[in-house]
C-alpha cells in the first residue's frame, strides 16, 4: 500500500518522498549517483537536493527506492514494455508498399499450407493481407531488433524531467488527496481511480473544505461508507452516484450501471441518507426525473418498502415510478420558453445559477428586443457570484468564440472525448452583448483569484489551455489540455503507439495524414503507404497477445503540407477501453542521434488511449507563419466504422473536425495571468536564472530548482488548482 502511494506521489508531482528519518552518515552516495545515471537513461534526473538527501540514507534503502522509482518513471514514459518494430531496420530500409506485398504473396505461394487459400482469393481478384503467413507478425525478436541499431547519441535537446525532494509520504499523500478531492474541475478516469485509493487511505485524516465536483464526492463517499464515517450528501443524486460507485459503475451517470446486490448495512446507509436529504428539502425530488430509470433499478436493490421509518426516501422511488409528480426545473423552464416568456425563464433560473449561465446563449437569442435582453443580462449578473469558477470560465470561453463569422462550424466534444462537427446556424450575439458578458465574467474571475504575491511565469506556459475539465486531457507525460499549443523543435518527429490485447486478436493501425493550408489531403503514411517524401512507417502488426508497437518517422523539413494529423485506427478486435493497455506518443530527435525506434529520453509526450470511438486523434501539428511547427492538443475520438478503419477513408471527416477545432480560441493560462498581474506584488518572466528572494507563485511547464520556501508551484500536473472555486 505504501509503495502504491509513493508511486502516486511521483506520478502526480514529480517529487520523491524520502523515509521520514534520514540516517546521518549513511553510505548511500554511490547508490544515489548510480540511481541518477539510471534515471537519465530514461529521460529523468534527480535534483541536487534530492541527490543529497538520498546520499544520507543507507545504501540498501537507496537501492530499494531506486528500484521502485525507476519502475514508476519507466511506466510514465512508456518504457515499461518492449517496443519492437515490424521492419527491423526502421526507419532505414523500409520497402515500397507494393513491393513488400508482392514479397509476402511470393512467400505465401512457396508455403504448401498457405498456397491453396491464397490462390483461391487471388483468382477472385482479392488480395487478403491477413491470409499471408509472413504478414502482420514480427519476423525477428526484440533482441535482434536492438542489435540492428546503434546506440542513441545524446543531444542537448533530449527531454530531462527533474525529480525533486518531497515531504514525508504522509504529508505528500495528504496534500495530493486534498488537491484531487477538492479540485474545482472534474478529474479524468485515471485520476478518479487515484482519488479512490487516496480517499481510503486518508478517510480519518484532514478533509477538503468542500468537494465541489459530484463525481469526486461519490468516490470519497464510498471510502467513507467502507470506513463507517458520515456520508457527504446534499442532493438525491449524490446517493445515486454513491450507489454507482459501490457497483464500480459510472459515477458521472453517463452510462447505465448494473447495480449489485447490497448488504443490509449499506442499504440502510443509503436510504437513511436519502431520507435526510428529502426530508430537509422536499423540492430536491425534482432531480429524480433526470435519472428516472436508474432510480427504478436501484430501488430493486434497496427495497425501500422494507424500511417504513424512512418515508421521505420512499418518495424518491414514487417519483421515479411516476406515482408522484415532481416537475423538474428544466421542464418548468421549457414551459415558460414555450410560451415565449424569456424574462420569466431567466428569473426562474436565478434559483439555479449554474443552469442560468449554461442557458445564457439560448436565452439571449430567444429574447425579443433590447428590453427583454437586458432583463436576461440582469438575471445573469445577479447569478454570476453564485456559480463555480469553472462555469464562469467555461462561459467566458464560449462567448469569446461566438463571433458569428459566416461559414462557422460548431464542434461538439462530449465528456468522453467523442467529437463531431455541424454547421453553426445560430444567429450571432451582438458585439455589445458579448463585451458586456465578458466584462462581467472577467471581473468576477479576478475577484476570486487569490493575490499571487510575486508572480513568476515561464512564458512557455502562456498558450496552455485552462484545464476546465480533467476529461479534456489524458493521463501520461508531457500531455496538455485540449486546445493547448506548444512548440516543436527537432529535425525528426516520430509517432509511436503500443497496445496489448486482452483476449481477442486486435489490430490497431498508426497513421499520419498530411493536409495543406486548405485542409486538402497531400499524402498519408500508414500500412497502405509505407513510404513517402515525408518519411516512413515501421510496418503493420495485426496481433498483439504480448503487446505490439508501430512507429511513423517524419522529416519535418520535407513535409509538403501545413498540418500533420497522427491517428490510431481500430482495424479489428478490442476497442481502446477493452484492451489491456494502449497508449500513443511522439519523440523528437536530430538526424545524427540514431538509436532504437523507441528511445525514452527523446519522448516528449506519451498519453493513454482510453476513449470511445474507433479512431483516436490525440493531437495535430501545424506549421506556423515562420515555418516552424507547433503541436495543437486535441484528445478526441471519432466514431468510425465498426471495423476496418483506415486513414484514407476518414480523411474528409478528420479534415472537417480539425478545421473546426483550430477555429476555436481556447481560454489559456495567459488569460488568468493577465487578470492576476494587477494584484501581483511583481511579475517576473522566468528565464532560468536565480529565482527571486522570498516566496513566489510560480506558473510553468516544469518545477524549477531553488524556489524559495513557501512558494506555490503550478505546473501541468496540478494546473487545475489555478481554476478559482
Amino acid at each position: 500500500m505504501l509503495h502504491a502511494l509513493e508511486r502516486l506521489v511521483v506520478r502526480h508531482t514529480h517529487r520523491l518522498p524520502l523515509p521520514a528519518a534520514p540516517v546521518e552518515g549513511g553510505d548511500g552516495e554511490v547508490a544515489a549517483r548510480r540511481f541518477d545515471a539510471a534515471l537519465m537513461s530514461v529521460g529523468f534526473k534527480l535534483s541536487a537536493g534530492l541527490l543529497e538527501g538520498l546520499g544520507r540514507l543507507p545504501e540498501a534503502t537507496v537501492v530499494a527506492v531506486a528500484a521502485r522509482t525507476l519502475g514508476t518513471v519507466r511506466e510514465i514514459v512508456g518504457d515499461h514494455v518492449r517496443h519492437n518494430a515490424y521492419f527491423i531496420d526502421f526507419p532505414a530500409n523500409v520497402p515500397d508498399t507494393f513491393d513488400f506485398w508482392r514479397q509476402c504473396v511470393a512467400e505465401a505461394l512457396d508455403d504448401d499450407t498457405a498456397r491453396p487459400g491464397v490462390l483461391e482469393r487471388l483468382r477472385t481478384g482479392v488480395l487478403d493481407l491477413l491470409a499471408l503467413p509472413s504478414y502482420g507478425t514480427y519476423r525477428h525478436t526484440y533482441e535482434e531488433m536492438l542489435a540492428a541499431h546503434d546506440e542513441l547519441i545524446a543531444a542537448a535537446g533530449d527531454r530531462l524531467t527533474v525529480l525533486h525532494p518531497a515531504g514525508t509520504l504522509d504529508e505528500e499523500t495528504t496534500a495530493l488527496y486534498l488537491s484531487l478531492a477538492g479540485s474545482t474541475t472534474p478529474l479524468g478516469d485515471e485520476h478518479l481511480s487515484d482519488l479512490a485509493l487516496l480517499a481510503a487511505h486518508r478517510v480519518d485524516g484532514p478533509q477538503p473544505e468542500a468537494i465541489p465536483i459530484r463525481e469526486h464526492r461519490a468516490v470519497v463517499n464510498r471510502a467513507r461508507l467502507d470506513a463507517g464515517a458520515d456520508l457527504l450528501l446534499d442532493t438525491v443524486t449524490d446517493v445515486l452516484r454513491l450507489a454507482c460507485a459501490l457497483s464500480d459503475g459510472d459515477v458521472a451517470l453517463r452510462e447505465p450501471t448494473r447495480f449489485r446486490a447490497l448488504s443490509r448495512p449499506v442499504r440502510r446507509a443509503l436510504l437513511s441518507g436519502l431520507d435526510a436529504v428529502v426530508a430537509e428539502a422536499p423540492a430536491k425530488l425534482a432531480d429524480v426525473a433526470a435519472h428516472r430509470e436508474a432510480w427504478k433499478r436501484l430501488g430493486e436493490r434497496l427495497h425501500p418498502h422494507e424500511y417504513p421509518r424512512w418515508p421521505a426516501a420512499a418518495e424518491v422511488f414514487a417519483v421515479a415510478r411516476g406515482e408522484r409528480k415532481a416537475p423538474s426545473l428544466d421542464s418548468r423552464v421549457e414551459e415558460l420558453l414555450g410560451r415565449g416568456d424569456v424574462t420569466g425563464a431567466a428569473e426562474l433560473l436565478t434559483s439555479a445559477p449554474g443552469m442560468l449561465l449554461r442557458a445564457l446563449d439560448r436565452l439571449l437569442r430567444a429574447a425579443d428586443g433590447p428590453k427583454e435582453r437586458d432583463a436576461v443580462l440582469a438575471a445573469f449578473e445577479s447569478a454570476v457570484p453564485r456559480v463555480s469558477g469553472r462555469v464562469v470560465l467555461s462561459l467566458r470561453e464560449h462567448i469569446q468564440n461566438r463571433t458569428g463569422t459566416a461559414g462557422e462550424r460548431r464542434v461538439f466534444v462530449n465528456r468522453l472525448g467523442a467529437a463531431w462537427v455541424t454547421a453553426d446556424t445560430r444567429p450571432p450575439l451582438p458585439p455589445a452583448v458579448r463585451a458586456r458578458v465578458c466584462a462581467v465574467l472577467d471581473a468576477e474571475t479576478r475577484r476570486r483569484l487569490p493575490a499571487p504575491g510575486h508572480l513568476l511565469v515561464d512564458p512557455a506556459v502562456l498558450d496552455v489551455a485552462l484545464p476546465l475539465s480533467g476529461r479534456a486531457t489524458a493521463a501520461g507525460i508531457g500531455v496538455l489540455p485540449r486546445g493547448s499549443v506548444s512548440p516543436v523543435e527537432g529535425e525528426l518527429l516520430r509517432f509511436f503507439t503500443y497496445w496489448k490485447q486482452t483476449a481477442e486478436r486486435t489490430d490497431y493501425d498508426l497513421s499520419a495524414l498530411v493536409l495543406d493550408e486548405d485542409y486538402a489531403t497531400v499524402t498519408w503514411l500508414s500500412y497502405t503507404a509505407l513510404t513517402a517524401v515525408e518519411g516512413a512507417h515501421s510496418g503493420d502488426v495485426t496481433d498483439a497477445p504480448d503487446g505490439a508497437s508501430e512507429f511513423i518517422d517524419l522529416r519535418l523539413g520535407a513535409v509538403r503540407g501545413s498540418y500533420i494529423v497522427p491517428q490510431v485506427n481500430l482495424y479489428s478486435g478490442e476497442g481502446f477501453e477493452q484492451v489491456e493497455e494502449s497508449f500513443f506518443g511522439f519523440m523528437l530527435r536530430e538526424t545524427e542521434q540514431r538509436g532504437r525506434p523507441f528511445e525514452p529520453r527523446t519522448v516528449r509526450m506519451k498519453s493513454d488511449l482510453r476513449g470511445p470511438g474507433r479512431v483516436a486523434l490525440p493531437l495535430a501539428f501545424e506549421r506556423g507563419e515562420d515555418g516552424g511547427w507547433r503541436a495543437r492538443w486535441l484528445h478526441v475520438y471519432l466514431r468510425g466504422n465498426p471495423s476496418e478503419n483506415r486513414v484514407e477513408e476518414n480523411r474528409v471527416s478528420v479534415a472537417l473536425l480539425l478545421r473546426g477545432l483550430l477555429a476555436r480560441t481556447p481560454l489559456t493560462v495567459r488569460h488568468l495571468i493577465d487578470l492576476m498581474a494587477p494584484d501581483a506584488a511583481a511579475t517576473t518572466w522566468w528565464d532560468g536564472s536565480t529565482p527571486p528572494e522570498g516566496p513566489v507563485t510560480y506558473i510553468g511547464l516544469e518545477r524549477p530548482a531553488g524556489l524559495p520556501a513557501g512558494s506555490r508551484v503550478l505546473t501541468p500536473e496540478n494546473l487545475r488548482d489555478l481554476i478559482p472555486a
